[in-house]
């Protein structure tokens, strides 16, 4: 038997590259899955035993996401919020726009999560992962409302922590912190972060330098940090920060 055999899990972004990692985990490890994306692929599709539409910034999604993981598996044990967007960026070059569109999928859409995930989960038990990014930990100029962002879900996280523990909730929260990833979220952002050059390849190279073990994390170690909080491996973990960043922060 898998890790998370007999639950149901929800898992937002489900169509990234992240987001595909974690449901294929999840489902080898024996849980339900249940996963939502604005944009949905063929291939993650077959992957999920349930697709939905959701825009995580809109709460009337929200509301039809969980009542419809409740219909199909009669409930919820495990919240993954990864959707997310990112915006390479200066602080002067962003606009108030600009900084709008990042904080309400990467904050607001967490925010909501949380929300509803607690409501859903806390007459038994649970775990929230929440997926931030070192950028909300260490200096990044050139990802200004993306970093804001990221260390607004790392509050979060510590404070619904801390909420859940004083209602008594058994409800764990915690939050994954990978480095650069293998995605195409990141191919979108590398020009911006290397200088302006073209090449693609070079490009990666010098994001590849900037980490000690000299690569990018790969898709499925991040979920595999997801996994960890999210099973009873973790059951004495909740409102931390789990670092997958290849020793970028240090």
């Amino acid at each position: 038997m898998g890790c998370l055999e007999g639950r149901v899990a929800y898992v937002t972004g489900g169509a990234g590259g992240i987001g595909g990692a974690v449901i294929e985990l999840f489902r080898a490890e024996g849980a339900k899955v249940a996963a939502g994306d604005l944009g949905l692929t063929d291939g993650r599709r077959a992957a999920a035993h349930l697709w939905l539409r959701h825009d995580v910034t809109r709460e009337a999604d929200w509301q039809a996401a969980m009542s419809a993981v409740e219909a199909n598996f009669g409930g919820i044990d495990i919240l993954v919020n990864n959707a997310g967007v990112a915006l390479a960026k200066d602080l002067e070059e962003t606009t108030l726009e600009d900084w709008r569109r990042i904080m309400a999928v990467n904050l607001d859409g967490t925010f909501l999560g949380v929300r509803y995930g607690i409501a859903a989960m806390k007459a038994k038990r649970g775990a929230i992962v929440n997926l931030a990014s070192i950028a909300g930990k260490v200096s990044a100029p050139q990802l200004a409302a993306y970093a804001a962002s990221k260390a607004g879900v790392v509050g979060l996280t510590k404070s619904a922590a801390r909420h859940c523990t004083g209602k008594g909730y058994q409800i764990r929260i915690n939050a994954v912190l990978p480095s650069f990833a293998d995605t195409a979220m990141v191919d979108g952002m590398v020009e911006v972060l290397g200088g302006g050059t073209k090449d693609l390849e070079t490009l990666r190279e010098r994001l590849n330098r900037r980490h000690p073990m000299a690569r990018l994390a790969r898709p499925e170690e991040v979920a595999q940090a997801v996994l960890y909080l999210a099973s009873d491996q973790a059951s004495y973990t909740t409102g931390s920060e789990l670092l997958v960043d290849g020793g970028y922060s240090a």
